[in-house]
């Protein structure tokens, strides 16, 4: 294990003068600890802001290309050091190769995107009432963003927070997530070579209470962008709004996959074996209900049991599923299990942890099907963020879509039919900012908007694509008459 990673801070690296240390354990081997991170203080996050607050001027006037160039640079120095963020990503957040691979890759397309757009930043013009006048808008960034990102998606939700943030001109202060904060620090490391200004990004390890609080609250930040549960996203959010920021959150899910009686039980099982239990289950789009009609639920069952019953359990490194992250988070989820079968759904397999030399000493635990699920059980209301999927009987269409939206979520959703009406009607009727027809509930395109309804999300502004940009920027309407 190397030396303590320091905090960024108006373009150094330095230590939290509290010399606490946050240590970092790999979730399929706890005794391996990583790396260990700074437990930073009020204080610690006060001076980052104040260096976001001091460079952001200077940042909001450096021209759209240029801010481009920079990030573009530092995408490129990401895909340089492509394996070497992946095993970083394995070792700390527990996820198989694939799944790290791939995350990596999505962090390195965000910023080559945003690259691009930020020349395309400037306004628009409209055509006046008045002769002898120039009508137009002009966007501008918002100023001090605060970003506090989760531990699942560890270097591509900073990304996808961090680059369009940059992109319109803002300076940014970053919180990532204490379990698995290195590649979010490898992030700041790119930008920093690829010439960044100093004290237009700041990144502070430490505990939500203590560095988050004071990126939510102090009087210098503009607009804060957090990721995480409902309950801790609600708290953000009304402090946010009791101070007049502008503030997103992204928060819980209780996806779906509704079956209907013209899909192929096998390729159902196929897109809700791969929605609910890649990424160890957890993703806020993750699929933990399987909605399914009663002419092939039996069938169904079968061929999603024995795709559960088939997945490698282990080590990241070279299995099809790994840990989840930390002991709570496994406990959590055998809690839900033992919750499920005392209020009388059926465990069909799993449930347990698994046996083995290589997953003895880890955080795992086998994929999981319930059966004989009623919609109000604890199991189909609540987010478990383990593989585990509720799979729930009904006898049409219409009681699919009812029970789709019986749950206080509203993230993704998606339905598998060959009815072209029915996916119409799904579309229409279903109460979710992400749906998906004849496909799993997971896996988000980045040029496009991303947000959910109801306990989801604070249902005020969407993330990626054009969206991105639109909550980190402000619009000014110039009349120029002359």
């Amino acid at each position: 294990m190397s030396e303590t990673n320091q905090n960024y801070v108006n373009g150094e690296w330095v230590d939290s003068e509290t010399g606490e240390v946050l240590e970092v354990e790999n979730p399929a081997n706890p005794d391996d600890v990583v790396a260990t991170y700074q437990g930073s203080s009020t204080e610690d996050a006060t001076a980052a802001v104040e260096a976001a607050a001091a460079a952001a001027d200077d940042w909001a006037t450096t021209p759209g290309p240029e801010r481009g160039r920079i990030l573009r640079e530092a995408g490129s120095l990401l895909a340089d050091r492509k394996e070497e963020l992946t095993d970083r990503l394995i070792a700390e957040e527990g996820k198989v190769y694939a799944e790290a691979n791939g995350e990596v890759q999505r962090a390195i397309d965000i910023f080559h995107y945003f690259s691009g757009k930020a020349a395309d930043l400037g306004g628009t013009v409209k055509g006046p009432s008045a002769t002898n006048q120039n009508l137009y808008t002009i966007e501008e960034p918002v100023g001090v963003a605060s970003l506090i990102t989760p531990w699942n998606y560890p270097i591509a939700i900073p990304a996808w927070k961090l680059a369009p943030a940059l992109a319109a001109g803002n300076a940014v202060v970053l919180k990532p997530a204490s379990a698995a904060p290195g590649v979010a620090i490898e992030i700041a490391r790119a930008l920093d070579e690829a010439g960044l200004p100093d004290g237009v990004l700041n990144v502070v390890t430490g505990s939500g209470s203590t560095v988050g609080s004071e990126f939510i609250g102090h009087d210098a930040v503009d607009a804060i962008s957090f990721t995480g549960s409902s309950e801790v996203g609600q708290m953000v959010y009304e402090q946010a709004t009791d101070a007049g920021k502008r503030v997103q959150t992204e928060l819980g899910g209780k996806n779906p996959t509704v079956v209907t009686d013209s899909a192929n039980a096998a390729e159902a099982a196929d897109i809700v074996a791969n929605g609910g239990f890649g990424t160890t289950g957890q993703s806020c789009t993750a699929c933990s209900r399987a909605i399914v009609h009663e002419d092939i639920y039996d069938e169904f069952v079968a061929e999603l049991v024995d795709r559960a019953e088939s997945i490698d359990v282990g080590p990241g490194s070279d299995h099809e599923m790994g840990p989840q992250i930390s002991a709570d988070e496994l406990d959590s989820t055998l809690d839900y299990i033992n919750i499920a079968e005392n209020e009388g759904a059926t465990l069909a397999t799993g449930g347990g942890v698994p046996e083995g030399s290589e997953v003895e000493s880890g955080y795992f635990v086998e994929p999981t099907v319930f059966i004989d699920v009623d919609s109000d059980m604890r199991i189909a209301q609540e987010e478990v963020f383990g593989p585990v999927i509720a799979v729930i009987k009904v006898s049409d269409f219409d009681e699919g879509v009812t029970v789709a939206n019986d749950v206080p979520y509203g993230l993704s959703a998606s339905v598998v039919t060959n009815d072209h009406t029915e996916a119409n009607r799904f579309i229409d009727e279903v109460e979710a900012g992400v749906v998906k027809v004849n496909d799993k509930t997971t896996g988000l395109e980045l040029h496009v908007p991303f947000g959910g309804f109801k306990r989801s999300s604070s249902e005020t502004w969407r993330e990626q694509g054009d969206a991105g940009l639109n909550f980190y920027t402000i619009e000014k309407t110039v009349y120029d008459s002359y």
